[in-house]
Protein backbone atom coordinates (compact mmCIF):
# COMPACT_ATOMS: atom_id res chain seq x y z
CA UNK A 1 0.00 0.00 0.00
CA UNK A 2 1.60 3.50 -1.12
CA UNK A 3 1.00 6.40 1.44
CA UNK A 4 -1.52 8.23 -1.16
CA UNK A 5 -3.77 5.10 -0.53
CA UNK A 6 -2.96 4.56 2.91
CA UNK A 7 -4.17 8.50 3.88
CA UNK A 8 -7.45 7.71 1.88
CA UNK A 9 -8.06 4.72 4.04
CA UNK A 10 -7.55 6.66 7.07
CA UNK A 11 -9.91 9.43 6.10
CA UNK A 12 -12.24 6.48 6.06
CA UNK A 13 -11.78 5.22 9.49
CA UNK A 14 -11.56 9.14 10.99
CA UNK A 15 -15.35 8.88 9.74
CA UNK A 16 -15.68 5.48 10.58
CA UNK A 17 -15.17 5.72 13.69
CA UNK A 18 -17.03 8.97 14.07
CA UNK A 19 -19.81 6.66 13.44
CA UNK A 20 -19.24 4.12 16.06
CA UNK A 21 -21.80 3.77 19.00
CA UNK A 22 -19.84 2.27 21.48
CA UNK A 23 -16.48 2.67 23.00
CA UNK A 24 -16.09 -0.68 23.25
CA UNK A 25 -17.06 -0.62 19.49
CA UNK A 26 -14.64 2.20 18.68
CA UNK A 27 -11.65 0.14 20.02
CA UNK A 28 -12.67 -3.02 18.13
CA UNK A 29 -12.95 -0.43 15.22
CA UNK A 30 -9.27 0.85 15.88
CA UNK A 31 -7.46 -2.87 16.27
CA UNK A 32 -9.18 -4.23 13.47
CA UNK A 33 -7.53 -1.29 11.37
CA UNK A 34 -4.77 -1.57 12.73
CA UNK A 35 -4.15 -5.28 10.99
CA UNK A 36 -5.69 -3.90 7.86
CA UNK A 37 -3.71 -0.65 7.37
CA UNK A 38 -0.21 -1.13 9.08
CA UNK A 39 1.45 -3.96 6.98
CA UNK A 40 2.57 -6.86 8.09
CA UNK A 41 0.08 -6.75 11.20
CA UNK A 42 -1.36 -9.77 12.02
CA UNK A 43 -2.81 -9.03 15.26
CA UNK A 44 -3.66 -6.00 17.61
CA UNK A 45 -5.07 -4.84 21.12
CA UNK A 46 -4.73 -1.82 23.23
CA UNK A 47 -2.93 -2.61 26.88
CA UNK A 48 -3.89 0.07 29.71
CA UNK A 49 -1.78 0.47 32.79
CA UNK A 50 -2.85 2.13 36.41
CA UNK A 51 -0.86 1.41 39.11
CA UNK A 52 1.17 -1.21 38.06
CA UNK A 53 -2.13 -3.26 36.78
CA UNK A 54 -2.56 -4.22 32.71
CA UNK A 55 -5.59 -4.43 31.40
CA UNK A 56 -5.87 -5.43 27.75
CA UNK A 57 -8.60 -4.36 25.35
CA UNK A 58 -9.87 -4.96 22.06
CA UNK A 59 -7.57 -7.36 21.32
CA UNK A 60 -7.88 -9.35 17.98
CA UNK A 61 -6.32 -12.49 18.96
CA UNK A 62 -5.63 -14.27 22.20
CA UNK A 63 -2.12 -14.43 21.70
CA UNK A 64 -2.44 -10.25 22.18
CA UNK A 65 -3.84 -11.18 25.70
CA UNK A 66 -1.24 -13.75 26.42
CA UNK A 67 1.38 -11.67 25.70
CA UNK A 68 0.00 -8.50 28.08
CA UNK A 69 -0.28 -11.25 30.82
CA UNK A 70 3.41 -11.98 30.47
CA UNK A 71 4.55 -8.41 30.46
CA UNK A 72 2.46 -7.67 33.21
CA UNK A 73 3.66 -10.68 35.21
CA UNK A 74 7.57 -10.02 34.30
CA UNK A 75 7.40 -6.01 34.71
CA UNK A 76 8.80 -5.98 31.36
CA UNK A 77 8.00 -5.80 27.55
CA UNK A 78 7.75 -2.92 24.91
CA UNK A 79 4.10 -2.77 25.37
CA UNK A 80 3.81 -2.84 29.35
CA UNK A 81 7.05 -0.36 28.91
CA UNK A 82 5.36 2.48 26.29
CA UNK A 83 1.86 2.14 28.61
CA UNK A 84 3.52 3.50 31.97
CA UNK A 85 5.91 5.50 29.92
CA UNK A 86 6.51 9.46 31.11
CA UNK A 87 9.39 10.23 28.73
CA UNK A 88 8.83 11.58 25.29
CA UNK A 89 9.45 8.23 23.77
CA UNK A 90 6.21 7.30 21.64
CA UNK A 91 7.17 3.61 20.96
CA UNK A 92 9.00 0.50 20.85
CA UNK A 93 9.51 -1.74 18.10
CA UNK A 94 11.47 -5.37 18.27
CA UNK A 95 12.32 -6.47 15.20
CA UNK A 96 13.33 -10.29 15.66
CA UNK A 97 12.20 -12.34 18.41
CA UNK A 98 14.62 -14.66 17.25
CA UNK A 99 17.48 -12.71 18.41
CA UNK A 100 18.08 -11.75 22.14
CA UNK A 101 17.02 -8.15 23.28
CA UNK A 102 19.24 -6.27 25.89
CA UNK A 103 16.32 -4.08 27.33
CA UNK A 104 13.49 -6.60 27.45
CA UNK A 105 15.84 -10.14 28.72
CA UNK A 106 12.83 -12.03 30.34
CA UNK A 107 10.16 -11.21 27.64
CA UNK A 108 11.44 -11.97 24.86
CA UNK A 109 12.30 -15.64 24.93
CA UNK A 110 8.74 -16.17 26.78
CA UNK A 111 6.56 -14.45 23.95
CA UNK A 112 8.76 -16.38 21.40
CA UNK A 113 6.92 -19.34 22.59
CA UNK A 114 3.45 -17.56 21.81
CA UNK A 115 4.55 -17.65 18.39
CA UNK A 116 5.47 -13.64 18.16
CA UNK A 117 7.99 -12.94 15.61
CA UNK A 118 8.16 -8.98 15.85
CA UNK A 119 5.65 -6.55 17.30
CA UNK A 120 5.67 -2.54 18.09
CA UNK A 121 4.27 -0.30 20.76
CA UNK A 122 2.85 2.77 20.14
CA UNK A 123 1.90 5.63 23.06
CA UNK A 124 -1.39 5.91 23.51
CA UNK A 125 -2.80 8.91 25.09
CA UNK A 126 -6.66 8.72 26.40
CA UNK A 127 -8.74 12.07 27.40
CA UNK A 128 -8.41 11.07 31.09
CA UNK A 129 -4.18 11.22 30.94
CA UNK A 130 -4.56 7.53 31.48
CA UNK A 131 -1.37 5.91 29.58
CA UNK A 132 -1.57 3.30 27.41
CA UNK A 133 -0.47 1.40 24.04
CA UNK A 134 -1.57 0.64 21.01
CA UNK A 135 0.24 -3.16 20.05
CA UNK A 136 1.17 -4.19 16.74
CA UNK A 137 2.30 -8.25 16.28
CA UNK A 138 3.45 -10.12 13.55
CA UNK A 139 4.16 -14.15 13.38
CA UNK A 140 7.04 -13.07 11.02
CA UNK A 141 10.38 -11.88 12.21
CA UNK A 142 11.11 -8.29 10.09
CA UNK A 143 8.05 -7.38 9.80
CA UNK A 144 7.84 -3.86 11.08
CA UNK A 145 10.01 -1.36 9.52
CA UNK A 146 10.26 2.66 9.92
CA UNK A 147 7.31 3.09 8.07
CA UNK A 148 5.28 0.88 10.04
CA UNK A 149 6.23 2.68 13.09
CA UNK A 150 5.44 5.64 11.35
CA UNK A 151 2.07 4.16 10.05
CA UNK A 152 1.37 2.88 13.42
CA UNK A 153 2.23 6.19 15.13
CA UNK A 154 -0.63 8.02 13.02
CA UNK A 155 -3.18 5.68 13.27
CA UNK A 156 -2.19 5.77 17.37
CA UNK A 157 -2.76 9.47 16.98
CA UNK A 158 -6.38 8.93 15.30
CA UNK A 159 -7.20 6.00 18.16
CA UNK A 160 -6.55 8.75 20.93
CA UNK A 161 -8.97 11.57 19.22
CA UNK A 162 -11.68 8.60 18.58
CA UNK A 163 -11.16 7.02 21.99
CA UNK A 164 -11.62 10.33 23.87
CA UNK A 165 -15.09 11.24 22.19
CA UNK A 166 -15.77 7.83 22.59
CA UNK A 167 -15.73 7.77 25.94
CA UNK A 168 -16.73 11.62 26.41
CA UNK A 169 -20.14 10.44 24.40
CA UNK A 170 -20.87 7.64 26.52
CA UNK A 171 -20.35 9.68 29.70
CA UNK A 172 -22.61 12.63 28.37
CA UNK A 173 -25.34 9.80 27.78
CA UNK A 174 -24.94 8.22 31.22
CA UNK A 175 -25.24 11.71 32.94
CA UNK A 176 -28.69 12.46 30.53
CA UNK A 177 -29.81 9.09 31.74
CA UNK A 178 -29.45 9.64 35.61
CA UNK A 179 -30.76 12.94 34.99
CA UNK A 180 -33.94 11.43 33.71
CA UNK A 181 -33.96 8.74 36.75
CA UNK A 182 -33.33 11.39 38.95
CA UNK A 183 -36.72 13.14 37.77
CA UNK A 184 -38.45 10.39 37.62
CA UNK A 185 -37.99 8.91 41.31
CA UNK A 186 -38.78 12.62 41.97
CA UNK A 187 -41.92 12.80 40.76
CA UNK A 188 -42.73 9.34 42.48
CA UNK A 189 -41.74 10.91 45.65
CA UNK A 190 -43.95 14.06 44.68
CA UNK A 191 -47.21 12.56 43.94
CA UNK A 192 -46.85 9.69 46.53
CA UNK A 193 -45.70 12.10 49.50
CA UNK A 194 -47.28 15.50 48.32
CA UNK A 195 -43.83 17.01 48.26
CA UNK A 196 -42.40 19.89 46.33
CA UNK A 197 -39.58 18.89 43.79
CA UNK A 198 -36.83 20.28 46.12
CA UNK A 199 -38.06 18.74 48.61
CA UNK A 200 -38.05 15.23 46.80
CA UNK A 201 -34.79 16.50 45.78
CA UNK A 202 -33.82 16.47 49.25
CA UNK A 203 -35.17 13.31 50.73
CA UNK A 204 -32.88 11.40 47.72
CA UNK A 205 -30.13 13.50 48.50
CA UNK A 206 -30.36 13.08 52.28
CA UNK A 207 -31.26 9.01 51.86
CA UNK A 208 -27.96 9.44 49.31
CA UNK A 209 -25.96 10.34 51.99
CA UNK A 210 -27.02 8.69 54.94
CA UNK A 211 -25.98 5.04 53.38
CA UNK A 212 -23.25 6.00 51.31
CA UNK A 213 -24.99 5.39 48.52
CA UNK A 214 -25.02 7.00 44.66
CA UNK A 215 -27.37 8.86 44.04
CA UNK A 216 -28.44 7.78 40.67
CA UNK A 217 -28.74 4.51 42.94
CA UNK A 218 -30.88 5.75 44.97
CA UNK A 219 -33.26 7.05 42.28
CA UNK A 220 -33.17 3.92 40.33
CA UNK A 221 -34.30 1.97 43.39
CA UNK A 222 -37.11 4.44 43.94
CA UNK A 223 -38.29 3.87 40.05
CA UNK A 224 -37.87 0.15 40.72
CA UNK A 225 -39.99 -0.39 43.74
CA UNK A 226 -41.90 2.97 43.48
CA UNK A 227 -41.19 4.05 46.81
CA UNK A 228 -38.01 4.91 48.70
CA UNK A 229 -36.37 1.42 49.39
Amino acid sequence: MDWREFAERMALLARDLLAQDTVDGTLERITHAATELVEGCDAAGILLVRGGRARSLAETDQMVVESDRLQERLGEGPCYDVARTTSDERGFRITDFNEDVPQWPAYVPEARKLGIGSMMGILLYTEEEELGALDFYSRRPGAFTAASETAGWLLASHAAVAFATARGNAQLQQAIDTRHTIGEAMGILMGGHRLTEKQAFDVLRRYSQERNMKLRDVARRVCEQGRLP
